[in-house]
């Protein structure tokens, strides 16, 4: 049973918190809550592919085989995982997955064309950029362009590692060069790639605005589920990018997680670290905390934090701390939700 202290204390929590200017960690559930689908619909889109054209006989047997393991139930990462993909099967199974994706992408961006307040992430970050603060950081796995759309709402500088333009190569610097008089920047470190990234036969990379159709003699840059990820992980663009955003985590004072589930190792070592030997609070909301992101949280390495997910029968809130581990309820409460949690922790004027 809640009461009116545990709500009180539950928000001079996430107030102070977020005063903290934290590192914002994005998940698929942030992209989610804007119809950008998840992982499950990707693998249903997956599962009903041919793959590439004419395959040797080791890619058919391959394919056969993870379309195998999406029939059984498996999700999409340890489906991947089974399975040893060729070069062109990995270069085909991020193709499919930016052409599943962009069409979402692209809706979220008319919506915001529309209404300029539509990202409660645009909210957000002109919070953090009304008191001192220049910089903010993102870390994200997700493939698209939410952080960036917010950014631009907010008529802010964003940076990913890519001169601007829509023909954009690599910057040599880890850290932008804005012009302007504010010189405030909403750093984007997107560590599994993006819908605008693209490599070619040479692993020569580049990024491209506004391109519906991969460029010819490229493949999409990302990061997909399966063998490659961690090989990946150790090339460029994204070794520098890790690099970027470990040093994000390392100096964050704070860390505000959402639609986030803990299921990237690649990310979260560095804050799980933090929040161990550091002590540096968290918060954490999304529509349903996954049992990885409960196991962190009880598992006595966090030592502050606040994580809020949707109430029993999809009603109210949920909400865990370091002081009510087992959770409280607070049925009248819709806060796990971005915007109306900044409703209640920032003001709605905020």
């Amino acid at each position: 049973m809640s009461t009116g202290s545990d709500f009180d204390h539950m928000l001079e929590f996430a107030q102070e918190a977020l005063a903290l200017a934290p590192v914002i960690i994005l998940g698929s559930g942030a992209s989610a809550a804007h119809g950008v689908p998840g992982m499950w619909l990707l693998a249903d889109k997956l599962g009903r592919l041919p793959g590439v054209d004419t395959p040797s006989a080791d890619e058919a047997t391959q394919w056969s085989a993870f379309h195998s393991e999406l029939r059984r139930g498996t999700d999409l990462e340890s489906a991947l995982g089974a399975v040893r993909l060729t070069g062109r099967q990995t270069g085909y199974v991020a193709d499919a997955t930016r052409s599943f994706l962009l069409p979402y992408d692209e809706q979220v961006f008319g919506a915001m064309l529309s209404d300029r307040r539509y990202l409660p992430l645009s909210r957000f970050y002109r919070h953090l950029f009304s008191s001192t603060h220049r910089t903010v950081d993102v870390i994200t796995p997700n493939y698209d362009r939410l952080a960036e759309y917010a950014a631009d709402a907010a008529g802010l500088i964003h940076f990913s590692g890519f001169t601007s333009g829509y023909l954009q190569t690599r910057t040599q610097a880890q850290a932008p060069r804005p012009t302007g008089d504010s010189g405030r920047v909403v750093n984007v470190w997107k560590v599994h790639g993006s819908l605008d990234w693209f490599e070619d036969a040479d692993h020569q990379i580049i990024g491209v605005r506004g391109c519906r159709e991969t460029p010819a003699g490229y493949v999409p840059l990302m990061i997909t589920p399966g063998i490659d990820k961690y090989r990946l992980a150790h090339l460029e663009p994204f070794r520098t990018i890790f690099t970027c955003s470990d040093a994000a985590l390392e100096r964050a004072r704070a860390y505000f997680c959402v639609g986030y589930g803990f299921n990237d190792q690649h990310l979260q070592t560095k804050l799980v670290e933090r929040c161990d030997v550091d002590s540096v609070p968290i918060i954490v909301i999304t529509k349903c905390l996954s049992e990885t992101t409960k196991a962190f949280l009880r598992g006595g390495r966090c030592r502050k934090y606040l994580a809020l997910e949707e109430g029993d029968g999809g009603v109210g809130t949920r909400a865990y701390t370091h002081l009510q581990p087992a959770g409280v309820s607070f049925p009248d409460q819709t806060i796990w939700p971005l915007a109306n949690f900044l409703d209640s922790a920032l003001g709605a004027d905020a």
